[in-house]
């Protein structure tokens, strides 16, 4: 789960990271009396929506007066911001946050990530910050420096410094980055985080460090145990028949293809997706309706697969293991009756009560395609799509 930049550095202000002092704004005038409020006679507007490279596209913007403050607000706020991390639509812009300006000296690079090769926390840090740090690691891969933490030392002041001397930083300096990393490192453990960035991380012309930008990511697993993170979400930053999936506790990942795809079991459904794709196809989503399915599941699985009405044809590929491919059968016809569905369906059911499913799904006259296997159900599938 991903949060926006002002409720980041919220957290990071709990955990002891120094942050710009900032507001959100959620209108323009609303921006203007933050600003007010904020020391200096400039200010830093940045739109919240869960991507970055926002300052490339216009989303990051200093502002010299109150009636630009309040200009660019009006032009930012209602409307979509489109980065390269997004998609073509963009996201929605519904606050900005409104943060006094910062003198920089020096901008860092410096984050905290799991790396399950070694199964360790790793700070990854760089003297190079800013902007381009993906250009960084691509072309001067020398300028960053790794530092795993084991789980059962902790993190040691030693290694502190070792990243801190990598950033070639003074001795004040690396007494805050101390600071910063320590905060960084009990956050992350105390919320089941997945990713802490910090880009960049600067010094001031006075020496203090501060995050300047925020971003946190979060285990979905462990949502359901941190009811103060799940208040975080903001479902208009996310694709909504995703959203609608979790309602339903379907496992569904929009992708952009033609061909709908409905699996039980996520290895299952990466496999059918591949074939796929071998077979000249575009799978047009990833759904997982998971091993304890049912009738009503599978007919929502069915509306989310056509909601968007690119898909031409799709593929069900069942195993019956803890699911009965009867129950499978039963939800897929009442989809199809209920939604009076027009479009190729490709089936193959394997497993528990498979016979039975084929049978219901051979009696219902709904010229539904069965499958024998895989390999066939996908070579059908593209070519029905193709067709279409």
């Amino acid at each position: 789960m991903n949060i926006h930049e002002y409720q980041a550095k919220q957290l990071f202000r709990t955990f002891s990271v120094p942050v710009p002092q900032g507001y959100l704004a959620c209108s323009p005038q609303q921006a203007v009396e933050f600003a007010e409020s904020l020391p200096g006679s400039a200010w830093v507007l940045k739109a919240q929506i869960h991507a970055g490279a926002r300052g490339k596209a216009g989303g990051v913007k200093v502002v010299q007066s109150l009636a630009e403050v309040y200009e660019y607000s009006a032009a930012m706020l209602g409307k979509h911001l489109i980065t390269h991390q997004t998609d073509s639509a963009g996201l929605p812009v519904n606050g900005l946050l409104v943060e006094e300006v910062s003198e920089i000296k020096n901008e860092f690079y410096l984050s905290l990530v799991i790396n399950r090769e070694t199964e360790r926390l790793l700070f990854i840090a760089s003297a190079a910050g800013g902007m381009d740090i993906e250009q960084v690691a691509a072309e001067s891969p020398e300028k960053i420096v790794r530092v795993a933490v084991h789980p059962a030392a902790g993190l040691q002041p030693y290694q502190c410094r070792l990243v801190g001397a990598a950033l070639g930083l003074g001795k004040d300096q690396q007494s805050q980055l101390q600071g910063v990393m320590s905060g960084m490192y009990q956050l992350f453990l105390a919320k089941d985080a997945s990713q802490i960035e910090i880009n960049p991380l600067i010094e001031t012309e006075r020496g203090h460090l501060l995050a300047l930008d925020a971003k946190i990511n979060f285990d979905d697993n462990a949502i359901a145990t941190h009811a103060d993170i799940a208040a975080l979400r903001d479902v208009t930053q996310e694709d909504p028949r995703e959203a609608e999936a979790r309602q339903f506790d379907l496992n569904y990942i929009t992708l952009g293809g033609n061909i709908g795809c409905m699996v039980n079991g996520a290895g299952l459904a990466m496999a059918t997706m591949d074939m796929v794709k071998l077979k000249g196809g575009s799978p047009a989503n990833f759904l997982d309706v998971g091993g304890g399915t049912n009738k009503d599941k599978v007919r929502e699985a069915f509306k989310l697969i056509l909601a968007d009405g690119v898909v031409k044809a799709v593929l069900v590929n069942i195993f019956g293991g803890i699911v009965q491919c009867d129950v499978i059968a039963a939800g897929i016809l009442a989809a199809i009756e209920e939604m009076r569905l027009h479009i190729p369906v490709v089936v193959r059911l394997e497993g528990t009560n498979a016979e039975l499913g084929r049978a219901m799904l051979a009696n219902s006259r709904l010229g539904l395609i069965a499958a024998d296997d895989l390999n066939s159900a996908a070579e059908q599938v593209v070519a029905l799509a193709e067709a279409a």
